[in-house]
């Protein structure tokens, strides 16, 4: 039997270079972000000129969301807020955090949680940016932060950190390998936020249909099953980039599995993912252009 081909978001090329990265930063850090900006509004429009395939499908996705045909206007603005959080990584993880206007909302909701037991995970999206998830561990550090990822993508943001800054360090757990699980309970019993993005999956995991903006879409089960078997509480987690340089960090609580017996397991792992799908399509309405995928999600198997 052949090999399962890869998801279409692992297929599409990466326009990314680390020497370009590192010119980036020596402009952002050197000349300061206004400059930064500036650069960055020439490579926002460079990409929504050349990157057909990537600017059909977001516009897809753009044109469900908003409930109208999508202009060329906002494609770049759906292009240029990804570039945007993307430069911002930068400063957040050289600690320039005094950069922004950060707001936390719903932040105590998890600090509760905490105090019942030890750890909990965050599950995001590629929904503004989840670098800014620094900040709350930056405001507290008694709250260390852990990620669990892919390990292909663990190798790239590993390089693109030590691009960004060689000293800078992040915990990171590679999904996939038979101590994931393991590593992960370990990160959560020393009292750790334990992060992951949860609207990718690759080939061989296992998914499931959710209501997804209208439509049917099928998310990854594997983060669930996880998260029941680790039991713990889980909280939507998003950094919603608001323009300029103002975020918004928001926490919700999605589903606690710390009494879910197995027999229950199932349906409540069904129920959560179906409450995932629907914060994430809440959220995407409320800020349009934070949502980054840039490839066709709703695409049936």
């Amino acid at each position: 039997m052949s090999n399962p081909q890869p998801p279409d978001w692992m297929r599409q090329q990466e326009r990314s270079h680390l020497g370009a990265l590192r010119v980036m930063v020596w402009i952002s850090l050197r000349l300061g972000r206004p400059v930064g900006r500036l650069v960055l509004r020439f490579i926002a429009l460079y990409f929504v000129l050349f990157s057909r395939g990537a600017r059909r499908t977001g516009r897809a996705y753009l044109e469900r969301v908003l409930g109208r045909p999508a202009t060329w206007a906002d494609d770049h603005r759906h292009v240029m807020a990804f570039a945007s959080t993307v430069h911002d990584r930068v400063y957040l993880l050289n600690d320039r955090f005094d950069l922004f206007d950060i707001r936390f909302v719903g932040q105590e909701a998890v600090q509760a949680a905490l105090q019942r037991q030890t750890g909990a995970l965050l599950f995001g999206a590629h929904l503004g940016s989840f670098e800014v998830l620094r900040a709350m561990a930056h405001a507290h550090a008694h709250v260390p932060l852990a990620m669990l990822m892919y390990e292909e993508n663990a190798r790239k943001i590993n390089a693109i950190l030590h691009a960004i800054n060689p000293q800078a360090q992040q915990d990171v757990v590679p999904l996939g390998h038979p101590d994931s699980m393991l590593r992960a309970r370990d990160r959560l019993d020393a009292g750790c936020l334990v992060g992951l993005l949860a609207d990718r999956s690759l080939a061989h995991d296992s998914t499931a249909e959710c209501r997804f903006l209208g439509a049917p879409a099928r998310f990854p089960l594997g983060p669930w099953r996880m998260a029941a078997m680790l039991r713990r509480p889980v909280f939507f987690m998003a950094g919603l980039y608001l323009g300029g340089n103002r975020y918004e960090l928001h926490f919700e609580p999605l589903a606690d599995f710390t009494h879910v017996e197995r027999g229950e397991r199932d349906a409540a792992i069904a129920r959560a993912m179906q409450a995932y799908a629907d914060r994430l399509g809440d959220f995407c309405r409320r800020a349009p252009y934070n949502w980054f995928n840039f490839y066709d999600f709703w695409q049936r198997s």
